[in-house]
């Protein structure tokens, strides 16, 4: 019997996240997740536009609370779509799977009480730095007033989440990311949002780059 491009994809992922040592529940509710993301793509060209607009159908089923689980999946589960053998071998080699189910969370906190917040917040230097050197940015560019408060109240939103994280790097910035987006009710907000968790990255880590990094036009979804 034929099995068809997305289980293939399907199976080899869930294997490779075997050998890793996942258990037998972290891979029933992975696969879960996959069942509905697979049947979304089928017939789907491999693109990641395509994976990306797939993705978004799916999402939209997800409580807010697996919102960051799920998207962790649809990272790693990429790759073995498109079948792109040298990221899986990479994968593997060196960057491993998130397979540990309590992993940390920002505080629980609405949108309003977190841009409430932002008129009394107190910023650590390398908290000020990162916002000043964005700031900075987006004036050169020619961004006008309203919009550069804006995505600076955003970024200032991103580091008030990341304060109480263990370990300040990548992997705690998109969680921050995937448990913040939920909150944006209006798509025109999420996608300002999606912006700015990309251009402010750079800053935050310090990018000799970042001011390069500003206002871009680029495609605006979930999965980037």
């Amino acid at each position: 019997m034929h099995i068809n491009r997305e289980k293939e994809a399907a199976d080899a992922y869930l294997k490779l996240l075997q050998t890793k040592g996942a258990t037998s529940g972290v891979l029933y509710k992975h696969s879960l997740f996959l069942d509905q993301l697979t049947l979304s793509l089928a017939g789907k060209m491999l693109d990641r536009v395509e994976y990306s607009k797939a993705l978004d159908i799916v999402m939209k089923t997800i409580p807010a609370n697996n919102w960051h689980r799920n998207l962790n999946i649809a990272r790693e589960f990429y790759p073995f779509w498109m079948k792109d053998i040298k990221t899986i071998a990479l994968f593997d080699l060196h960057y491993g799977f998130d397979l540990g189910l309590d992993h940390w969370k920002p505080l629980l906190g609405t949108l309003k009480s977190l841009t409430d917040s932002l008129d009394t917040e107190k910023f650590d230097t390398s908290e000020s730095w990162s916002l000043k050197a964005y700031t900075q940015a987006l004036r050169a560019e020619g961004a006008e007033q309203p919009l550069l408060d804006a995505r600076v109240k955003l970024a200032k939103i991103i580091l008030i989440r990341l304060r109480d994280a263990p370990v300040k790097n990548n992997k705690s910035y998109r969680t921050v990311v995937d448990l913040t987006l939920p909150l944006f009710n209006m798509k025109e907000n999420k996608q300002l949002f999606l912006a700015v968790i990309r251009e402010f990255y750079y800053f935050w880590t310090g990018n000799p780059d970042a001011v390069n990094k500003v206002l871009l036009d680029s495609s605006e979804n979930i999965l980037r």
